[in-house]
C-alpha cells in the first residue's frame, strides 16, 4: 500500500480534469501525477530510500503538494511542520526527526544555516538554497513506478504538543491515512465534480489529510491559496465555483459580516468547521443566512484527523457526531473503566485511523494508550442516539483561531522574566478566535511588569499566534490545598464574558 497511489489513480481516470488551481495555474491530473514522479526520481538519485524522513517547511505551494507526494511515492516519510516556527522551535523539531532533504521557504534559510551545521539535512531546496525546486525537478523523470510500502509503515509525520508544549512526531501509517481519507470522502459525499477550496496550512493534519487527501482521492479540483485572505476568498469561490469549503469558526464569524452572503457564496453546497467547537449560535446563523449546515467533526492529529462526524441525514447542533467507519468511541474513567450514555469522562478511541505512536519517544506513546485505545486527553459523553459531545479538555492546550497553543511552553518563557513571580496561561471564550491566549501574572516584589515589553519578548521567540493576547497581573493566582495552580478556577473567573476582562495590560 502507498497512498500516493491514489493520486495515480484520479490521473488514470481523470488525466484531463483539474487537480490544481493555484494563483493562475491550473494543473491537470496527469501533469500533477507526472511532476510529482519527477521528484520522487529525483529525490532517489540524491540518495532517499524508503523510510528516509524528507521534511517540509514552506507555506501553501503546487510546489509543496508535488513535493510531498512526490515523497511518497518514493517510500519516503513526508514529515511536515510550519514555516512560523522559530529557529528554537525548528531545532527541537529537526533535531528530532532528522530529515535527509528540506523543502524549505527562502525566508528561513538564516534560521536553518546552523541547524544544517547538525550534519541531519543534507540538501535544503529552495530558490536560493543548496538547489531551486526548478532545478531538483529537472533531474527527475516522471516514468517511474510509485514504491510499495508496508500499509502499517509510516507515511507521514506531523507535529503536535502535549501538556508540556514538547513537540512530539505523530507517525502516521499508510493505513491510518487511507482510512481518513476514505471516510472524509465518503461521509461528504465528495465527486470528481467538487472543488474544494484551502488556505489553511498543508502542515496541520486537517488541511493535509482532510482536505488535500480526501480532494485527491475523489478526484476532485482543489483551489490552493497561501492563507486566508477574505478578498481573494470570496473571488475563487465566484471564480472557481467552489463547492466545498473548509474553514474555522474565526472565519466563520468574519463571512457572518458580510452582506448578501448567500448570493455570494452560492456555488458552495458543503460547509466544514474545524478546530475549536462551532458556538451554536454562529451555526444557528449561517443556517439562517446562507441555508446551509456547518458541519463539524472530532478529531487530532493522532486520528489523522476524522473519529467522529456530524453527518447530512441528520446533523445535531452542538454536537460533533457519530462515529465513522471502522472507528469505535467509548467515554471511560480515569481508571480506564466503560461509562455509560450519558455520564462524562475521558473520550478513547480505537480503530485503523490511530497513529502508531510518537517518533523517539515510547514514554508519551505508552502514556497515550491504555491496550489498543488512544486516549484523548479530552472529556465528553455519549448520548442515547449515539452523539458524541465535548465537554472540555483534560490538556491545558488552547485552540485560537485555528492554531494549538500550549501553555507550558510560554509560562516557561515567562518564568525567565526577572518581574514575573508566577504566572498561568489559559485560553479564554473569544467570538472570534474560539479562545484567546491570555497570560496572568503575578509580580516579583515590586517591579512593574510591561505588557507591551513581554509581549516583544516572547515574540523574539516564539510564532505570533502562541504570543498572549493579553496579559492581566493579579495579586495571586488560585490553588488547592496541595498548593497546585487552579486554571479551571481562573477561567471561571475570568471566562464568563467574550471581551477582555478590564485589568487587560493591553
Amino acid at each position: 500500500m502507498n497512498i500516493a497511489s491514489n493520486l495515480e489513480q484520479s490521473a488514470f481516470y481523470f488525466p484531463d480534469h483539474i487537480a490544481v488551481l493555484a494563483g493562475e495555474k491550473q494543473i491537470t491530473f496527469a501533469e500533477f501525477d507526472h511532476e510529482s514522479s519527477k521528484i520522487a526520481s529525483a529525490l532517489i538519485s540524491a540518495g532517499i530510500q524508503p523510510g528516509d524522513h524528507v521534511a517540509l517547511c514552506a507555506p501553501n505551494s503546487y510546489d509543496w503538494l508535488t513535493f510531498y507526494f512526490g515523497a511518497l511515492k518514493a517510500g519516503a516519510v513526508a514529515v511536515t511542520f510550519s514555516h512560523l516556527l522559530t529557529k528554537d522551535e525548528l531545532s527541537q523539531i529537526i533535531a528530532d526527526c532528522q530529515p535527509k532533504i528540506l523543502l524549505a521557504a527562502d525566508e528561513k534559510l538564516n534560521d536553518l544555516a546552523g541547524i544544517k551545521d547538525n550534519g541531519y539535512i543534507k540538501l535544503i531546496i529552495c530558490e536560493h538554497g543548496d538547489i531551486s525546486y526548478a532545478r531538483f525537478m529537472q533531474k527527475g523523470t516522471s516514468d517511474f513506478q510509485t514504491v510499495d510500502r508496508n500499509r502499517k509503515d509510516t507515511a507521514a509525520i506531523l507535529y503536535t504538543g502535549g501538556t508540556t508544549g514538547t513537540p512530539k512526531g505523530a507517525m502516521l501509517s499508510h493505513e491510518n491515512i487511507q482510512t481518513s481519507m476514505f471516510n472524509v470522502a465518503h461521509f461528504e459525499r465528495s465527486s470528481e465534480q467538487d472543488r474544494a477550496l484551502c488556505f489553511l496550512p498543508l502542515n496541520h493534519v486537517f488541511a493535509q489529510i482532510h482536505i488535500t487527501h480526501s480532494t485527491v482521492y475523489s478526484s476532485g479540483g482543489l483551489v490552493m491559496q497561501p492563507a486566508f485572505d477574505m478578498d481573494a476568498v470570496l473571488d475563487a469561490i465566484k471564480r472557481f465555483q467552489i463547492t466545498k469549503f473548509y474553514a474555522v469558526p474565526t472565519i466563520y464569524i468574519r463571512f457572518l459580516e458580510l452582506k448578501d452572503l448567500r448570493k455570494r457564496i452560492k456555488s458552495i453546497r458543503y460547509c466544514f468547521s474545524a478546530a475549536a467547537s462551532m458556538a451554536t449560535e454562529v451555526v444557528r446563523a449561517w443556517k439562517s443566512q446562507t441555508g446551509l449546515d456547518i458541519h463539524e467533526a472530532y478529531g487530532m492529529t493522532e486520528s489523522a484527523s476524522m473519529v467522529t462526524y456530524n453527518h447530512f441525514y441528520r446533523h445535531v447542533v452542538g454536537s460533533v457526531g457519530t462515529p465513522a467507519n471502522l472507528v469505535e468511541v467509548q467515554i471511560r474513567d480515569l481508571e480506564g473503566n466503560l461509562l455509560e450514555w450519558g455520564n462524562q469522562g475521558e473520550i478513547c478511541i480505537c480503530g485503523p485511523n490511530i497513529t502508531k505512536g510518537y517518533l523517539n519517544n515510547p514514554e508519551e506513546t505508552k502514556s497515550a494508550f491504555r491496550g489498543n485505545w488512544f486516549r484523548s486527553g479530552d472529556i465528553g459523553f455519549i448520548d442515547q442516539d449515539g452523539y458524541l459531545y465535548i465537554v472540555e479538555r483534560l490538556k491545558d492546550m488552547i485552540i485560537t483561531g485555528g492554531e494549538n497553543v500550549y501553555p507550558r511552553e510560554i509560562e516557561e518563557l515567562l518564568y525567565a522574566r526577572p518581574e514575573v513571580l508566577e504566572c498561568a496561561v489559559v485560553g479564554l471564550p473569544d467570538r472570534e478566535y474560539g479562545e484567546r491566549v491570555t497570560a496572568f501574572i503575578v509580580s516579583q516584589g515590586d517591579q512593574q511588569v510591561d505588557p507591551k515589553a513581554l509581549k516583544a519578548y516572547l515574540k523574539e521567540k516564539l510564532a505570533g499566534f502562541k504570543v498572549p493576547k493579553e496579559f492581566i497581573c493579579v495579586d495571586e493566582l488560585p490553588k488547592n490545598n496541595a498548593g497546585k495552580l487552579l486554571k479551571r478556577e481562573i477561567k471561571k473567573r475570568y471566562g464568563t464574558s467574550m471581551q477582555p476582562p478590564a485589568e487587560s495590560g493591553i
